[in-house]
């Protein structure tokens, strides 16, 4: 009686086979609607619209500065600010404007340069200025703030 227990529990045993395989299944469902959320989301942001951050004033700005000022529809000026101040001067274009910093940081060499742009000015057209300021040996650019 005991052998044919034995070889009873041997019969059922060696029948039933262990399955050792993954139901991908409920993952492939996942990855598919992460891939929709993902493909849905970059589309309600715009990405050409930067809103920059708003930036408190310094505690002291400096005495006499050169400041170039910016302006949405391109317009450049360039003068000298606070106790030897002049008129600033329209630019036609950025050139003739490096000409004329490169004028004043002759003229005035321990000056800082502060740019000056609108909301709605062009991150490149500063970005190009602070360039051209450092290729110049200007040590001291800064961006000022409202």
């Amino acid at each position: 009686m005991a052998s044919s227990f034995s070889s009873g529990m041997r019969g059922s045993r060696g029948s039933r086979k262990l399955k050792s395989e993954i139901n991908v299944v409920p993952y492939i469902d996942v990855m598919l609607v992460l891939l929709i959320i993902f493909m849905v989301m970059p589309s309600s942001n715009n990405p050409s619209q930067v809103d920059l951050p708003q930036a408190e004033r310094s505690t002291r700005p400096p005495d006499d500065y050169i400041q170039i000022i910016i302006k949405p529809n391109g317009a450049l000026s360039i003068g000298v600010q606070g106790k030897n101040a002049d008129a600033p001067e329209t630019e036609p274009n950025r050139d003739a404007l490096v000409r004329k910093l490169r004028k004043l940081h002759e003229a005035h060499p321990e000056y800082p340069v502060m740019i000056s742009g609108d909301k709605e000015s062009k991150y490149d057209d500063v970005i190009q200025l602070i360039s051209e300021s450092k290729k110049m040996g200007i040590n001291r650019v800064g961006l000022a703030t409202k």
